[in-house]
């Protein structure tokens, strides 16, 4: 199964298993897919996915995509799209410019569609800044918010975790304070207990078709965050080897890219 820059995917069939599998009982499982170009937003959807998250330069973790690239994004895909806002790579303790940037950004997408906004702001002592993420989620007092994993940054999950939902926040895409949600799944699974049902846990960090069904199994979350990624070698023919663009020895010749089939892989694990 492959997608083709049309919006179509190549064997004629859109693979989302939640529309296909409309009208019987309830879907267990929810797959995101975190994209950064039009042709990994397809491949997901073909792929099967429900949901996406959107951003731009996932290679550094992700940060807010463009008005114009939402829109491209939208009329390609019918699946909901969630549009990260982050206005940079690094850590979570912004400035007030950095804040009334985003600000101006969730108001600009919302105005041209977007309805769900995941979001993260910390103070310098590890605990989630209220304030600015009230004036965040002010922004746009009709849409939804999720709190992306700044939260897995956060002195205490515990007690994040209770911010988040006297916040409104709607889910919280975590590791479980770990550098992978394989390796925090334990912990996800007593933030699951935690929230009993007041938020969402979403897991995400490190996770792959591979290894989907063993955080399954210990986690017992039931919203699964990935990319389903692969490296793709550019066209470029001449090649300036001694030139980085980006961060040193990040290769300018190579593109991730979302696959479709890795996306299916996974999809399958969850309707097992």
């Amino acid at each position: 199964m492959q997608a083709s820059p049309t919006g179509k995917c190549l064997d004629g069939n859109k693979m989302n298993w939640h529309l296909q599998e409309k009208g019987k009982a309830e879907m267990k499982y929810l797959l995101e897919v975190c994209v950064d170009s039009l042709e990994s937003a397809i491949a997901a959807e073909c792929g099967g996915a429900d949901r996406l998250e959107l951003c731009a330069n996932l290679v550094i973790g992700g940060t807010t995509p463009s008005v114009a690239f939402y829109q491209q994004v939208r009329q390609a895909v019918q699946i909901p799209i969630h549009i990260l806002i982050r206005p940079r790579f690094g850590d979570f303790l912004y400035s007030l410019a950095e804040i009334d940037r985003m600000q101006a950004e969730i108001q600009k997408l919302a105005e041209a569609g977007a309805k769900t906004f995941v979001i993260g702001a910390l103070t310098a002592a590890g605990e989630l800044d209220e304030p600015a993420l009230k004036k965040l989620m002010a922004a746009a007092p009709k849409a939804r918010f999720a709190l992306h994993r700044a939260f897995d940054m956060t002195e205490n999950l515990e007690k994040a975790l209770y911010q988040a939902i006297d916040l409104g926040f709607s889910c919280i895409l975590t590791s479980g304070g770990a550098a992978s949600a394989r390796q925090g799944a334990a912990r996800l699974r007593h933030l699951q207990e935690l929230a009993s049902g007041r938020i969402e846990i979403m897991a995400g960090a490190g996770i792959t078709a591979d290894n989907l069904a063993a955080v399954m199994a210990e986690s017992k979350v039931s919203i699964y965050h990935l990319s389903g990624k692969k490296t793709r070698a550019s066209a470029m023919r001449y090649r300036n080897l001694d030139v980085f663009m980006g961060l040193p020895g990040m290769s300018e010749y190579e593109n991730y890219v979302t696959d479709a089939e890795e996306i299916s892989k996974a999809v399958k694990i969850l309707k097992a």
